[in-house]
């Protein structure tokens, strides 16, 4: 006579699997907004950048602004970017944190920054 083994999940184990993937989808849904926002921005800044030879300032700031709005970026404003020049050429930089209210009084904090430096091409 064969004993056969149960195979399977004990329903105890299958509730926490349950709750450890709810537990990363909520975060994952909260986080990837101010992801691909941050993504748009980085871009944005790259491309203002490749431009603004001979340009203002005053003049990169409204070509970023006019970049975040068909790109629908809410959170950063042009008065936020800094511009400064490095081995003579024009480099766009941005810095900001953004909290992210997870559950009740739990919340994540982002510090995105990013600029249109060779330096930082690779991020």
């Amino acid at each position: 006579m064969t004993i056969k083994r149960q195979r399977g999940l004990a329903l105890s184990a299958l509730l926490l699997w349950g709750v450890g993937i709810a537990m990363v989808a909520i975060l994952v849904i909260r986080v990837l907004p101010d992801v691909i926002e941050y993504s748009k921005i980085k871009h944005a800044v790259k491309a203002v950048a490749s431009e603004s030879a001979g340009k203002t300032v005053g003049e990169i700031r409204h070509a970023f602004g006019q970049y975040a709005e068909v790109e629908h970026i809410k959170g950063f404003g042009p008065a936020d970017l800094e511009i400064f020049k490095e081995e003579n050429q024009v480099v766009v930089a941005f810095a900001y944190e953004k909290r992210i209210p997870l559950m009740g009084n739990v919340s994540l904090l982002i510090d995105f920054s990013g600029s249109s430096s060779a330096r930082d091409s690779g991020q």
